[in-house]
């Protein structure tokens, strides 16, 4: 169960590996949480991952989990709520894919939506009814500003992030009041390997700085949290420039 201040005791990271991730993980270490589950699919990243997390004084299982393989879903992490109450779900997994070789690629491009979109409908879906049947618990989905207005440079990942992000806010109304606190965080640029190689655009963050608003959000029983909170001023601006005009923007 979660403390007073809202801290959880237990974290369900979907996407095991990733950087943002297992920022937050060691962060409610720090706090509270005790254990920890790390889905994803099995490899020495993974296994690094959650050794990484186990020097720090956790108790850290691994789960194979592939956002792809939909009809597993159920049944693997159904298997993680049987062992016990889950505080916290984290759904941090993606990809961003190569936006100029996707377009030539159809089936690249398919595969980064099914990843982002229909990996995490799957995945939210079965969470959101466990988290209800046991009466409590948070669901962190990582969701992106890229989903706020689709641009030239990254319309097929953003594309998915805005399904994800229109997702996860529905389920967040249709979680109201089970006990359920569904919170959708939107980063901007964040410095990982995800993004290595690209150029930086402007306000970027790092994993631990979207860590440490994931745990001001969960305290606070936020709704939506932007990394960094100056971005929601930003896109809102971005969100009625006129087409014609945004082409034209270095965005």
């Amino acid at each position: 169960m979660k403390d007073a201040f809202g801290i959880p005791q237990s974290l369900l990271l979907l996407g095991g590996t990733s950087e943002i991730g297992l920022a937050t993980a060691r962060r409610l270490i720090t706090r509270r949480v005790r254990t920890v589950w790390l889905a994803g699919r099995p490899s020495p990243a993974l296994t690094a991952s959650a050794d990484s997390l186990r020097r720090l004084g956790a108790d850290v299982h691994t789960v194979p989990f592939d956002a792809l393989d939909t009809a597993s879903h159920a049944e693997r992490l159904g298997k993680i709520f049987a062992e016990g109450d889950i505080d916290l779900v984290l759904l941090a997994f993606g990809i961003l894919g190569d936006q100029a070789h996707d377009e030539a690629d159809p089936t690249a491009a398919v595969r980064v939506a099914q990843t982002n979109y229909t990996g995490a409908v799957s995945a939210g879906l079965v969470c959101a009814q466990a988290l209800q049947a046991q009466g409590h618990g948070s669901l962190v989905v990582l969701s992106s500003v890229a989903g706020e207005r689709a641009r030239r440079a990254n319309f097929i990942y953003g594309s998915s992030k805005a399904g994800l992000d229109a997702f996860a806010q529905g389920l967040g109304d249709a979680m109201h009041g089970t006990g359920v606190h569904v919170m959708v965080v939107r980063p901007g640029f964040v410095r990982s390997r995800m993004t290595e190689g690209l150029d930086e655009a402007p306000l970027a963050t790092t994993p631990e700085a979207v860590a440490t608003a994931i745990e001001l959000g969960l305290r606070r029983r936020t709704e939506t949290v932007w990394v960094p909170g100056t971005l929601r001023v930003v896109m809102s601006a971005l969100r009625h420039v006129p087409r014609a005009v945004f082409r034209r923007l270095p965005v």
